[in-house]
C-alpha cells in the first residue's frame, strides 16, 4: 500500500475523501453521512447489499451526481467546484458494458481517447499502449462483437485506462466471466497499478474478489459504512464479537461471514440506491449474457 502524499501543510492528500456524504431522492436517503479516504496507490473495496449506496457514492465520487463544495474530493480537487479537473483523473469501467460491437477495439480505444480529451498528437501513441497494457494488441483491427467475454471486459479495461488516469473505478469488473477471464482482468490490473502507481476503487459482490484483490474495504449498508479495514481485519473483529457474545471456539469466519453480520441476508426492503431496478437488472443480466 503506498503511503499518502503531502502538501505544503500537514493534511495528507488523499485519493479520494469524502466527508459527511448524504444523498437522497426525495425524501428517501441512499447515502446518509458517509465518512471515507481512499489513500494513493491502494486498492479499495467497496462492499455492500443491493441499495447499500455504493453506486449513489461513485457517482457522486465521479462528478455524475451533484454535491455540495468540500464533500468530495479526489487527489485534493473538489468535486463540486472542480468537476473537470476531477474527470481528467479518472477512468471508469461501468457494470453494463460501453464497448461498441460494430467497431474494432482499436476503434473503440480511440474513441474514448477523444471523449477524455486525450491530445490528438498522443493519440495513436495513447490507443496503442492501452491496448497492449491489456494484452490486446493482437486484436486491436479486430470487431469487439467476435471478442471473448474475458476480452471484452479487457477492453473496456483499455478504454478507461487510455486517459492514464490516477483513479480508475470498477463498477462490478469481472460480471458473469469465468474463473480464468477474470483473473486475467484482475492480473492486467494488478500489473498496471504496479507499474503506475494507480488507485483503484472497486465495487464488487465477489467476496473471493473482495479478499483476495483490495487492500482495505468498507461494508456499506442503508447508506452507511458499517466496517471498515482490511480483510484480515474485518475477519478478527467479527472474531472477537464472537467471542464476547460467548462462543468459546468461534471458527474463522470467512469475508463472507462479516457481510452477512454487518447486512443480514440483503434481502431488506429495496433501497433508494436500487431506483430503476427492474430496468438496471435487466440491463445486468443482458451484460452477463453477452460476456459469459
Amino acid at each position: 500500500m503506498s503511503p499518502s502524499r503531502h502538501t505544503g501543510g500537514d493534511e495528507p492528500v488523499a485519493a479520494v475523501r469524502c466527508t459527511g456524504l448524504h444523498y437522497a431522492f426525495g425524501s428517501t436517503k441512499a447515502v446518509d453521512g458517509v465518512d471515507l479516504e481512499v489513500e494513493p496507490g491502494e486498492v479499495f473495496g467497496l462492499l455492500g447489499p443491493n441499495g447499500a449506496g455504493k453506486t449513489t457514492t461513485i457517482r457522486a465520487i465521479t462528478t455524475l451526481l451533484p454535491v455540495p463544495p468540500g464533500v468530495v474530493g479526489v487527489f485534493g480537487h473538489d468535486a463540486a467546484r472542480q468537476r473537470m479537473a476531477v474527470r481528467r483523473l479518472l477512468g471508469y469501467v461501468p457494470q453494463q458494458l460501453s464497448a461498441d460491437g460494430s467497431l474494432t477495439g482499436e476503434e473503440n480505444v480511440a474513441l474514448f481517447a477523444r471523449v477524455f480529451d486525450v491530445p490528438r498528437r498522443e493519440r495513436a501513441a495513447r490507443v496503442a499502449q492501452a491496448l497492449d497494457a491489456v494484452g490486446l494488441a493482437s486484436a486491436a483491427h479486430r470487431m469487439a462483437a467476435t471478442y471473448s467475454g474475458g476480452m471484452v471486459r479487457r477492453l473496456e479495461l483499455a478504454q478507461a485506462l487510455v486517459s492514464a488516469p490516477r483513479l480508475l473505478i470498477l463498477d462490478e469488473p469481472t460480471i458473469g466471466l469465468d474463473p480464468i477471464a477474470r483473473d486475467s482482468v484482475w492480473d492486467r490490473i494488478t500489473e498496471i497499478r504496479t507499474g503506475t502507481g494507480m488507485t483503484v476503487l472497486v465495487t464488487t459482490h465477489s467476496m473471493e474478489e473482495a479478499d483476495q484483490r483490495c487492500d482495505r474495504l468498507a461494508l456499506m449498508h442503508r447508506g452507511r459504512i458499517r466496517a471498515l479495514g482490511t480483510p484480515a481485519e474485518l475477519k478478527a473483529g467479527l472474531t472477537a464479537h464472537r467471542r464476547e457474545a460467548g462462543e468459546a471456539e468461534p471458527p474463522p469466519p470467512s469475508l463472507e461471514d462479516v457481510f452477512r453480520h454487518f447486512s443480514g441476508s440483503g434481502l431488506d426492503e429495496p433501497g433508494p440506491d436500487e431506483r430503476g431496478e427492474f430496468s438496471d437488472v435487466r440491463r445486468t443480466r443482458r451484460t452477463a449474457s453477452r460476456v459469459g
